[in-house]
């Protein structure tokens, strides 16, 4: 048989369509009709606080008790369904800030990836509307106790608006905690090193660094003057999209990773009175009192990686949280890109044997990527009146030898743990039971 090459793109298509229909992701579950108690686990409360026996419950989705089990009197017939958590672990929700889940699927597959836009400046477009429920993934990654994930756009100077949702829901709309949060802004990158000739002495120079940085300051100063017309007569969409930064309705998310970039582009960012965050930011151990000073939180690029420089400890990536910790820095972890979310806590987990504590490694993955990310009012911490979105752990959550989620629960809704590797596990495993 002989194939020609423009069939392979249609061949790869239907395969692909085939795998879809194959798969068959669990169905979100239904609201919370009954109370729910779950007693006697030990309980990471996300704000640093540990109780070893807790009594923890919930109603029509809100945290209605977080209390010591040891000091109050239950009522159990109050509750329609208890858990038993003896010797488990009971912590809130894990959060992934910076993630393209439910915007790409498989990276060597174009059509399912819906991340990224062409131009330069496209701060109207919002990643939610894009961000789809059915993806195989997002069960796998809720399996290891991540329920809420910032779903982040690339591309570009200004990729657009991020926006937070909940992994377990039937569309966009039902999936969103909080819309359009901020606007994501790539820092531009310092020039690297050539072996090229240099340029005549007598070419005129343009550094493209400096090039960037100055229509990054038109297009913001363009932006800060549309914002102060309250109705201007001829909208323009991009600059409305930036309105929300100029009244601090939103965040500025900076991507940028050099000791360099990042001091610059706190500086921009406080020039125009904007709240900023900076994200990537492999080299924030060497600014951590400039980040402090400035009260500038931190989402880190992925920790599990070689150092940046080749003069750098080979251990620095996993130091950095620590780092971070001592000067007094906000941050939290995460994985840009979908799948290897999962793998987000055992990243905490490792900082944590470079001398990050425990608690302030549960708070980086809990109540400090809420507060950076602007939902620690109603996520990110076991406290009364906030959504009850937790999980169920056999062991600890941060280690990958014990970590073994049994039940999870988004807004006080008990999700199905089921995925695509659980399903291929139990296929092959009859298979050789044969």
């Amino acid at each position: 048989m002989t194939f020609h090459m423009k069939s392979i793109p249609f061949l790869t298509l239907f395969l692909f369509a085939a795998f879809l229909l194959n798969a068959q992701n669990p169905v979100p579950a239904p609201a919370q009709k009954a109370a729910i108690l779950i007693y006697g686990a030990t309980a990471h409360l996300g704000d640093g606080t540990v109780i070893p026996n807790s009594a923890i419950a919930f109603e029509n989705g809100k945290l209605t008790m977080v209390a010591d089990a040891t000091v109050i009197r239950l009522d159990r017939n109050k509750f329609a369904k208890i858990f038993d958590a003896s010797g488990k672990h009971v912590y809130p929700g894990f959060i992934a800030p910076n993630t393209q889940l439910g915007l790409s699927e498989i990276d060597a597959a174009k059509p399912t990836l819906d991340a990224a836009e062409v131009g330069a400046y496209n701060p109207q477009l919002r990643s939610i509307v894009a961000y789809n429920t059915d993806s195989d993934i997002l069960p796998t990654i809720r399996s290891n106790g991540v329920l809420l994930a910032q779903v982040t756009p690339t591309g570009g100077a200004l990729s657009g608006m991020s926006s937070i949702v909940q992994l377990d829901a039937w569309n966009w709309e039902d999936a969103a905690v909080s819309t359009d949060d901020g606007v994501h802004l790539n820092w531009p990158t310092l020039p690297t090193p050539s072996g090229l000739q240099p340029p005549a002495p007598d070419a005129p120079r343009v550094d493209p660094y400096e090039r960037d940085v100055q229509q990054l300051d038109l297009f913001f100063e363009a932006a800060r003057a549309y914002a102060k017309q309250e109705n201007p007569e001829v909208k323009n969409l991009k600059f409305e999209a930036m309105r929300g930064l100029f009244d601090l309705k939103k965040r500025l998310y900076i991507h940028t990773n050099n000791v360099k970039t990042i001091r610059e582009s706190v500086l921009f960012a406080e020039k125009y009175g904007l709240k900023s965050v900076v994200v990537g930011a492999d080299d924030a151990w060497m600014l951590a009192d400039f980040l402090k000073t400035h009260e500038v939180p931190v989402i880190l690029s992925p920790t599990q990686r070689l150092p940046t420089r080749d003069d750098e400890d080979v251990d620095q990536p996993y130091k950095t949280a620590a780092q971070l910790y001592e000067k007094g820095v906000l941050f939290a972890f995460s994985y840009k890109s979908a799948w290897r979310q999962r793998n987000v806590a055992f990243q905490a987990g490792q900082a944590v044997g470079f001398g990050l504590p425990k608690e302030a490694a549960v708070q980086a993955l809990t109540l400090h990527a809420a507060q950076i990310l602007g939902i620690a009012d109603r996520c990110g911490s076991l406290e009364t009146g906030k959504d009850a979105t937790l999980f169920i752990s056999e062991g600890d959550a941060l280690d990958m030898r014990t970590s073994q989620v049994t039940a999870a629960f988004i807004q006080g809704r008990e999700i199905s743990l089921d995925n695509k590797h659980k399903q291929l596990y139990r296929r092959f495993e009859a298979k050789y039971k044969q």
